[in-house]
């Protein structure tokens, strides 16, 4: 009897530790299974996602686009050298026309210079005739020459400059000497000795004239 109940003793004693021991063991966590995505894809999602990517991702993008504006500025570039190319062909088009026309003025104007004496001399010629023969061939004659040549000079822009009683004016007339005038007032021109001629709005010669004191 007394040897049964030791066996009883050791085997309540090692289903105790058991129990010890397994309560002490801590349970396994059983890992959980991720859930799967889902399959249902848009098509076109794979599709941009390899034009972003490409060979380096989305640095692939950043090039394109680096180059896209690489043009613009080669284009933004030409451009503005164009409009300069024109804006320097207008300039120099203004200069040759104003240069050409202040040449075609001077040469008119040392032309005309040179035909001036001769109008001189046709006038001292017609003054020079006697009254008696100014109905004459040859004083007529004159007359006509003289009126073509001024029709001539007048057609180019020439016109005669305005002396007797006007009043004197240095940028036209030039005085060669003074008189004593009662009659005229101070000032101004008594008698032409020569007349001035304006080429258009210069003048071509100044007027030889007599102020009145």
């Amino acid at each position: 009897m007394e040897e049964k109940k030791e066996l009883e003793q050791e085997e309540i004693t090692e289903e105790k530790v058991n129990a010890e021991a397994n309560a002490e063991e801590p349970e396994e966590a059983v890992p959980e299974e991720p859930e799967r995505a889902s399959s249902e894809e848009p098509e076109d999602g794979g599709e941009e996602a390899e034009q972003a990517s490409g060979p380096g991702g989305k640095k692939g993008f950043f090039r394109k686009k680096e180059k896209k504006d690489k043009r613009d500025e080669q284009i933004a570039e030409l451009t503005d050298k164009v409009k300069r190319q024109l804006a320097e062909f207008e300039n120099f088009r203004n200069r040759t026309e104003k240069e050409k026309a202040r040449m075609y003025t001077i040469g008119a104007k040392d032309v005309i210079e040179k035909i001036l004496p001769v109008a001189d001399n046709f006038e001292r010629g017609i003054n020079s005739i006697p009254e008696e023969e100014k109905e004459g061939p040859v004083a007529s004659g004159m007359e006509m020459i003289y009126r073509q040549l001024m029709t001539v000079l007048t057609d180019l822009g020439v016109t005669p400059i305005e002396a007797v009683g006007q009043e004197f004016d240095p940028n036209f007339h030039n005085a060669v000497m003074h008189v004593e005038n009662e009659e005229l007032g101070e000032n101004i021109v008594a008698e032409e000795f020569q007349k001035g001629y304006k080429y258009k709005d210069e003048v071509l010669r100044h007027s030889m004239v007599s102020v009145a004191n």
